[in-house]
């Protein structure tokens, strides 16, 4: 016993060393010179069913069809063959240098080559989708952990040749280059994730792909081409892999030489500079009456079908006075309560207000939970205020409102780093699957679970969270 515990041990300080330093969850905690993951590692993958898996497998090209038909969506908006509301909305709080890029007709076609939704699985065994995310982190810190749980024989659900040698064959795809210079460009608001990024550009120059992780002030353009200083050399970037936000522009040094290359068609910039493509409140656009034969057109039954069962209801909090004898629609119905003024909403019981709150997208608080309030988690006068924020808010920041899905409750082991044991908490899941598009097709590389204590209202990362790929259970 005492030999299979030494093993075990062994085998969690190794997978332990070999991942990325982070310091999202907070300090990491440094022991006998070893930095510990600031998160707890499993002993073994996490299991979902078979069925599960093939779900997993599949839903990608529903999603792409989903990012192609909300980008045409847009444009036409903008150009008149759709209704100007669309844009206007997609467009809220957003400058006019931020909308003039994701207008422009040189990347009118160009989509996210990532593409990361967060999944929960609930109790009557539905998928339900909280959001989608084009510039997620997480690449490198799955890549890590699939190679570990890989190196003690395990089978997990995802690319055979790892995580970050799909994204790879995905980024070539994207710029069309067969050997280009990459820019991994990472901004002082995504710092936590540099380390990680830094890894998965290690990675990638192992597998022959030429890249560099920069700081934007270490970026220029000289003689017509951006190029990036790499310890006191320069050298001309062909792909700029943009992991920053649009909203924060203003802070990022060297911004604008991007974007003019990228303009003049000197540098290819992915995922694409489109701020509309980045908010949630498309998922209030798929469920609008209005637009109900638009994307079963754009995107075929099958695919409609699909999202419609994962993409829960989404209302945006608009606060423009309806009609005496207009509703919000699609109807808003909780818990027997019909709401048809935002006024009625602030008033509703505990019971009633089993509902989130969340900013859509461009600000700095739609990323890491922050922003967010769980209607049945806070007392009234917190929940009234909430959305009365939310709705002053609107012209700068617009706020989706989604009822509130739990995710099932489930048994998670991990191993205790101080007692050597392997231990047992219930826990709520969190599944992010990585799709990188090749080829026209979004195909899965890995997938990673975010176990959380199960009284956690909201899953994310965080300390006392076991975070893992997956694997088929087949019994």
């Amino acid at each position: 016993m005492k030999s299979e515990i030494s093993k075990l041990s062994q085998r969690m300080e190794a997978m332990n060393e070999g991942l990325p330093e982070s310091g999202l969850f907070g300090d990491a905690v440094i022991e006998e010179g070893v930095p510990r993951a600031p998160f707890r590692i499993s002993p073994q993958p996490i299991e979902i069913s078979r069925g599960i898996a093939n779900k997993f497998q599949s839903l990608g090209n529903h999603l792409l069809q989903f990012y192609k038909a909300s980008n045409r969506l847009y444009l036409d908006s903008v150009r008149g063959h759709q209704p100007g509301w669309i844009s206007e909305l997609l467009d809220h709080g957003k400058s006019d240098s931020v909308k003039e890029l994701g207008r422009l007709n040189r990347t009118k076609s160009n989509l996210p080559f990532v593409i990361r939704p967060d999944l929960m699985l609930t109790e009557s065994d539905n998928l339900v989708v909280t959001e989608l995310d084009s510039v997620p982190g997480g690449i490198g810190l799955l890549d890590a952990l699939s190679s570990g749980y890989q190196s003690m024989g395990y089978s997990l659900v995802g690319a055979a040749d790892g995580v970050v040698e799909a994204f790879g064959r995905a980024l070539i795809d994207d710029c069309g280059l067969e050997i280009p210079s990459v820019a991994i460009v990472v901004s002082d608001e995504s710092e936590s994730y540099r380390s990680e990024m830094q890894a998965v550009s290690r990675r990638l120059e192992k597998i022959g792909i030429d890249a560099n992780l920069v700081h934007p002030s270490n970026l220029d353009y000289q003689l017509g081409d951006l190029v990036m200083n790499t310890n006191g050399n320069l050298q001309k970037i062909d792909v700029l892999y943009r992991f920053f936000e649009l909203h924060d522009l203003k802070n990022i040094p060297n911004v604008d030489f991007v974007f003019h290359a990228m303009r003049h068609r000197r540098v290819h910039v992915s995922p694409p500079a489109k701020a509309q493509l980045e908010e949630k409140l498309l998922l209030a656009l798929f469920h609008h009456p209005e637009l109900a034969d638009y994307w079963i057109r754009e995107i075929g039954d099958q695919s409609y079908s699909v999202l419609s069962d994962i993409i829960p209801p989404t209302w945006v909090l608009d606060p423009t006075k309806l009609p005496p004898f207009a509703a919000i629609s699609p109807p808003l119905i909780t818990a027997g309560k019909s709401i048809r003024r935002w006024s009625d909403l602030s008033n509703v019981t505990q019971k009633q207000r089993r509902m989130v709150v969340k900013p859509s997208g461009f600000s700095d608080l739609s990323w890491g939970a922050r922003g967010v309030t769980i209607g049945h988690d806070v007392n009234q006068e917190v929940w009234a205020s909430s959305v009365q924020e939310a709705l002053q808010s609107f012209d700068t920041c617009p706020y989706v409102l989604q009822p509130y899905e739990q995710s099932r409750r489930l048994s998670v082991e991990y191993f205790d780093f101080d007692s050597s044991e392997v231990k047992t908490f219930d826990a709520r899941i969190r599944y992010s699957p990585y799709y990188f598009v090749e080829q026209g097709e979004a195909k899965l590389a890995g997938v990673l679970a975010t176990a959380c204590p199960a009284s956690s209202k909201i899953l994310h990362g965080m300390s006392t969270a076991v975070m893992s790929p997956v694997m088929v259970n087949d019994d």
